[in-house]
């Protein structure tokens, strides 16, 4: 298939998806409780880009991260695990001056009360990323380019950086845009709401929650989340234990009309796939609601990046939608099993024997803290 998302050089070098963010290292307490009694922490890495190019690589995917760090350990760090991955890290940026930023965070889920997170990462490596300092040509190398509305609000200048990303330029690959609404990181006001609309209206294919979307533009339910996003061709919204609803439209007039059509199945090569895409054209939305898995909760940390690099893996490889929202489910359901933000995903053949279930398989499965370990018959991940 052709068009900007699906690149231009030789398939076995290009890369298939480019991340920018800022990584961080996290600092992961030993024990439940508030962070003031925690007596000790185990270190590992967190950045929603980072995890998802982490989680593709692991897949089998091409895919680079390129962000900013300090010129210190913590640095060190972050580059040598996420490369441990698979990652392409040569297009990081090293700051001689700022520091690479961490955080602490309690053990309980991020939605509840009593979840705590303490950041130092105000003045980070990260947040001096602009248009002047970062790679161009390593950031539109790849077939898809993934940003999230977490860097918008490190800084004016990444915000100058996402704002000219999601402009209409030529031969600008397919951009993935995770809304990722973090009301503690903005600098107060209405500012975020009003920003992340714009970018996410800029974007090609679109993550956004339904608790974010009512809690940063007041829009409740997935049909008026469509409404209020009529731009991108493709919008994933997630509803949590409901599962998630795509509205998928065909390619759409304009200077990124290209990038619409590629949106909706980048990595088709197939004249089939080509076939149903140029049928797609001027059509309506098709809308697909795909229930999520019951899946017994270690940790609910780094789920969303995890679902995001599924839905995009199942993309790239040119599956239907209801495949690449189970895909995005099955990440998920890999990430929410174990206590950090990565882990290694199911192996490809396994998770498509579970993807391709029928409805009602699929509603039996419940997953739990190591199903991803062998590649188990799908009746084997069942429990009572």
């Amino acid at each position: 298939m052709s068009g900007p998302a699906a690149g231009t050089a030789d398939a076995a070098t290009t890369t298939d998806v480019v991340c920018l963010g800022e990584s961080m290292v996290t600092f992961l307490p030993s024990q439940p409780g508030r962070l003031a009694d925690v007596p000790s922490f185990g270190r590992g890495i967190g950045g929603a880009e980072s995890n998802v190019a982490c989680a593709l690589a692991a897949a089998g995917h091409r895919a680079a991260w390129v962000g900013r760090v300090g010129a210190d350990g913590f640095g060190d760090h972050l580059v040598e695990t996420i490369a441990s991955y698979g990652v392409d890290t040569s297009a990081v940026r090293r700051d001689p001056v700022r520091p690479t930023g961490i955080y602490f965070r309690t053990a309980t889920d991020r939605g509840t009360d009593t979840h705590e997170v303490a950041y130092y990462r105000a003045g980070s490596a990260a947040s001096a990323m602009s248009p002047d300092n970062v790679p161009y040509a390593d950031l539109l190398a790849g077939r898809v380019l993934h940003l999230s509305g977490i860097t918008a609000a490190l800084s004016a200048d990444c915000l100058a950086l996402l704002r000219d990303l999601t402009a209409p330029r030529p031969g600008r690959p397919l951009v993935s845009f995770d809304v990722n609404h973090r009301p503690h990181l903005w600098r107060g006001g209405d500012a975020d709401a009003s920003v992340l609309l714009e970018l996410a209206r800029r974007a090609d294919l679109v993550f956004v929650g339904e608790d974010e979307a009512e809690e940063a533009w007041g829009i409740v339910g997935a049909e008026a989340i469509r409404a209020a996003l009529p731009e991108p061709a493709v919008v994933v919204v997630k509803r949590g234990s409901a599962g998630a609803t795509v509205f998928a439209s065909g390619p759409r007039p304009g200077p990124c009309s290209s990038n619409a059509g590629a949106a909706e199945n980048p990595g088709a090569e197939s004249a089939g796939a080509e076939s149903a895409a140029g049928e797609a054209e001027g059509a309506a939305d098709t809308v697909t609601l795909v229930p999520a898995l019951r899946v017994d909760v270690v940790a609910a940390v780094g789920a969303g990046d995890a679902f995001a690099a599924g839905f995009l893996s199942a993309t790239l490889r040119g599956l239907p939608v209801r495949e690449r929202v189970r895909h995005g489910h099955l990440m998920a359901a890999a990430v929410l099993t174990v206590p950090g933000d990565l882990t290694d995903p199911p192996a490809r053949d396994h998770a498509d024997r579970l993807a391709a279930l029928d409805d009602d398989a699929w509603g039996r499965l419940r997953l739990g803290p190591g199903w991803t370990a062998a590649d188990r018959a799908p009746e084997e991940v069942r429990t009572p």
